[in-house]
C-alpha cells in the first residue's frame, strides 16, 4: 500500500514545513507570477524553497517517477510518458499564508495510470497531518498526537449539510447554490486541501468549487485523502478526475462531498449551473 512512498511524502511534507514556518515568522514579500492559465498570481520564496525541498527529495527517492510542482516547469513528455507522477503544491493557499490567517497546506499526491493513488496534506501553522493511500484507509495525526482514523459523515439531506467555501476566493454565485440546496451552514477556510479535509473530519459534508482555476495539485493528494475516508470527489457535472491529461487545469471545478449525498448533488446541481451560466469546459487530452 505504498508504504515507501507515504513515509517519504510525509517525511518531505514536515520538513518544508519547517522552513515555510521559518518565513512565516517574519514579514513575507509577495510577488506575481504568471500560472498555467496565464493569470496573475501570488507567490512567495517560501513557495519556491518548499518547492525545491519536495522535488529534490522525491527525484532522488524515486528516479523513476515524474514529479511536477506549481513552482516548477512543466516537463509535458516526460511527464504523460511516465506511469507514475507526484504533483506538489508546496503551498496551497498562499493567499491565507500571506495574511498569515494559517489557512494553508503543503499538498503531496500521487498518481499512477492517471489514478490518485496516494495524498499527504500538511498544515504547517495549526500541526495537523492528513494522509492516505489507495486501500489503506485516511488518517489525521494533530500536534503530534496518536494517528487517528478518518470517517466522513452519512447525511444526506440538504437541510442537514454543513458546506465548506473559500475564505479569500469566494465566488458570488456560492451564496445562490447554498440557497438553492438549502444546505445548513457555511464554513469558510482557504486552501483546497484543508476544505476537503474539513469532510474526511465530519466538520464538514460538501465543498463545491466552481471555478476553472484550480490545477491537478489542488486535488490529487486531497482526492486519496478523502475518498479513503469513505467520500468522494469529482468534477462539479460529477466526472472523474484524471491525472494524465496534458492540460493540468481542473476545468470543470471541484465537487467533494460526503460521498452519501454526491449523486444527489450533481443532480440538483445541474439546474443551478445551468441557470447561473456555468457550462461544461472541454478537457484537452
Amino acid at each position: 500500500m505504498l508504504v515507501n512512498e507515504l513515509e517519504a511524502a510525509i517525511s518531505l511534507a514536515q520538513k518544508a514545513g519547517v522552513t515555510i514556518l521559518e518565513h512565516y515568522s517574519f514579514d513575507i514579500i509577495p510577488e506575481d507570477k504568471i500560472g498555467v492559465d496565464n493569470r496573475s498570481e501570488p507567490v512567495t520564496a517560501a513557495d519556491r524553497e518548499a518547492s525545491r525541498i519536495i522535488v529534490d527529495g522525491l527525484e532522488k527517492m524515486f528516479p523513476g517517477d515524474a514529479v511536477l510542482s506549481e513552482e516548477e516547469a512543466d516537463k509535458l513528455d516526460e511527464r504523460l510518458a511516465n506511469r507514475r507522477v507526484w504533483f506538489v503544491d508546496p503551498i496551497d493557499g498562499t493567499a491565507g499564508f500571506i495574511k498569515k490567517d494559517g489557512d494553508f497546506a503543503v499538498q503531496i499526491g500521487l498518481a499512477e495510470n492517471g489514478v490518485a493513488v496516494l495524498g499527504v496534506v500538511l498544515q504547517p501553522a495549526r500541526d495537523v497531518l492528513y494522509y492516505a493511500s489507495k486501500g489503506g484507509r485516511a488518517f489525521m495525526i494533530e500536534n503530534g498526537g496518536p494517528p487517528v482514523r478518518l470517517q466522513v459523515s452519512d447525511k444526506t439531506n440538504f437541510q442537514d449539510i454543513d458546506i465548506a467555501v473559500s475564505r479569500n476566493h469566494r465566488s458570488p454565485k456560492m451564496a445562490q447554490i447554498v440557497r438553492d440546496l438549502g444546505l445548513r451552514k457555511e464554513v469558510e477556510r482557504g486552501s483546497v486541501g484543508v476544505k476537503v479535509g474539513l469532510i474526511a473530519e465530519q466538520i464538514c459534508d460538501l465543498y463545491i468549487h466552481l471555478s476553472p482555476r484550480t490545477k491537478f495539485w489542488d486535488t490529487c493528494g486531497p482526492q486519496v485523502i478523502l475518498e479513503e475516508a469513505g467520500g468522494k470527489l469529482t468534477d462539479i457535472f460529477g466526472k472523474d478526475f484524471r491525472y494524465d491529461l496534458s492540460n493540468v487545469q481542473n476545468l470543470n471545478g471541484i465537487l467533494a462531498s460526503n460521498g452519501a449525498v454526491h449523486a444527489s448533488a450533481v443532480e440538483t446541481l445541474k439546474p443551478v449551473l445551468q441557470d447561473l451560466g456555468r457550462l461544461k469546459l472541454t478537457t484537452a487530452i
